[in-house]
């Protein structure tokens, strides 16, 4: 079939034509149902290669918390929103009998960091927080699906010099995040979708949250109550 002829019949209304429904309804159900098995599966071999070391992050992160440490989270775009996830799941635990755990986003005052982007450049927004309200002993998560922000990393090395511990959820190959020595921990979902290493994101933080808690049952009882001083 020639070209033409091949892209006429994929998009019909680019050519004065019209989409045959049934067929699009077709196409459509069997694009979700093709989705959500890849979201599936996606999860299914990360867990399957990466439930140590998820574990070892949950035990690094509860070590923290035992210590009075703190939790800072960053990311970019759609990942700030994980961000933001991340520390709402800690501050505000939905599971009853939970404490709440200090946990600073690190995206959520939008004029701080627009004056630091437009004052001193855009790599340094999350530097300067830490500077500003980290101490050694805190942990900093970052989310990046490409493991290449170059604000991120700058953060992570700033990190490594105050004392925090440093964990990283990427995507792909892990990009430089993945090979930083300033990362104690890189959790990489090895896939080319950014939605599918999105979506396995947020399954590791929520299952790290739920292991976390489980950790520090044994001092919730204190932590509540360090948590009220």
């Amino acid at each position: 079939m020639p070209e033409h002829e091949s892209l006429q019949g994929l998009y019909p209304f680019l050519h004065g034509g019209r989409q045959d429904a049934d067929k699009l309804e077709a196409a459509l159900l069997e694009s979700v149902h093709l989705k959500a098995q890849d979201s599936v599966d996606t999860k299914r071999r990360f867990f399957e290669a990466n439930g140590p070391a998820v574990v070892a992050v949950a035990h690094a992160i509860a070590s923290v918390y035992r210590h009075d440490g703190r939790l800072f989270t960053m990311g970019n775009g759609g990942s700030s929103c994980d961000a933001a996830h991340i520390a709402v799941e800690f501050l505000h635990p939905v599971t009853t009998g939970r404490v709440a755990l200090t946990a600073i986003n690190l995206v959520a005052d939008t004029a701080m960091m627009t004056a630091v982007g437009n004052d001193v450049g855009f790599s340094h927004i999350f530097v300067r927080q830490l500077v500003a309200q980290a101490r050694r002993g805190d942990a900093l998560i970052g989310v990046s699906t490409s493991g290449n922000s170059e604000n991120l990393l700058a953060a992570f090395t700033k990190a490594r010099v105050m004392g925090l511990l440093t964990i990283g959820l990427s995507g792909h190959d892990g990009g430089k995040m993945a090979a930083s020595p300033d990362l104690d921990h890189c959790l990489v979902v090895p896939s080319d979708s950014i939605h599918r290493v999105q979506e396995t994101h947020v399954a590791i933080y929520h299952i790290l949250w739920d292991l976390v808690h489980t950790l520090l049952a044994d001092e919730r009882g204190g932590l509540a109550q360090g948590a009220q001083r």
